[in-house]
């Protein structure tokens, strides 16, 4: 089973290395990686150059946004299935993508996802949050439940059927698109109960109150036009973190 990845960066000199080790430390053997580079001007490119391997495509380029460049390698791809490694990002053991396939072995499954650590951006043995997904099941979309986006595993059938990232929205794209996925009829995901990645916090979405009140807005925004919620999903998603800093 071929296993895409997806690596957006721009201007990620000293987290992209790890990120890359991250991945070829993997022990599933069929990795496809496509890197989605903004076109960066920090050593970023040098660092890919230097880590390159057979299965890795570089693309530099200017986008328009995460989400363009995220459907930059969306288009690139051709895996069974396709995840996430963000550029601050690491997988969190070597065994992630072997679990992943083995859970992808059963044909009528279209999702896999696991837990998330937000850790330090220097020291990613420190964890400041744990992100525990749970089972899914359809009520719970309802209810402000979503699996972290960089834990996430789709078959690529299931992205060519309801679409990509919608580049309109600017910090909630990921989450409209797992509404518009995890809300389609017959859909099955698959809980894996274990740490897949480990994400360094300061993500833009937090970066300034503005920028939490424009997911907040985006996010509603995706509730209501994937007909799964409103306002009481939106309050329910925003008070489930608190847990998971506990």
């Amino acid at each position: 089973m071929k296993i895409s990845i997806i690596t957006v960066v721009f201007n990620r000199h000293d987290t992209i290395g790890m990120a890359l080790s991250s991945l070829r430390a993997q022990t599933h053997a069929q990795i496809e990686h496509i890197v989605i580079d903004g076109g960066s001007l920090d050593g970023t490119l040098e660092v890919l150059e230097s880590q390159a391997d057979p299965g890795m495509v570089v693309v530099s380029e200017p986008d328009d946004g995460i989400y363009d460049a995220l459907n930059k390698g969306l288009r690139r791809t051709t895996g069974d299935v396709v995840g996430i490694l963000h550029s601050d990002d690491v997988l969190a053991s070597p065994s992630v993508l072997s679990t992943i396939a083995k859970a992808f072995e059963d044909p009528t499954v279209d999702a896999v996802y696991g837990d998330l650590h937000y850790v330090a951006r220097e020291d990613i043995s420190r964890v400041f949050r744990h992100w525990r997904s749970g089972e899914f099941s359809p009520s719970r979309l309802r209810f402000g439940w979503m699996p972290p986006h960089p834990a996430l595993f789709l078959r690529r059938r299931i992205i060519e059927r309801h679409g990509g990232y919608d580049p309109a929205f600017r910090i909630a794209g990921d989450y409209d698109a797992i509404l518009r996925y995890f809300s389609s009829e017959g859909f099955r995901a698959v809980y894996i109960p274990e740490v897949l990645v480990k994400m360094r916090v300061g993500g833009e979405s937090n970066s300034s109150l503005s920028r939490v009140l424009r997911k907040s807005q985006e996010d509603y925004r995706a509730l209501r036009r994937n007909s799964v919620g409103g306002l009481s999903a939106l309050m329910c998603k925003n008070l489930r973190k608190i847990g998971q800093f506990f």
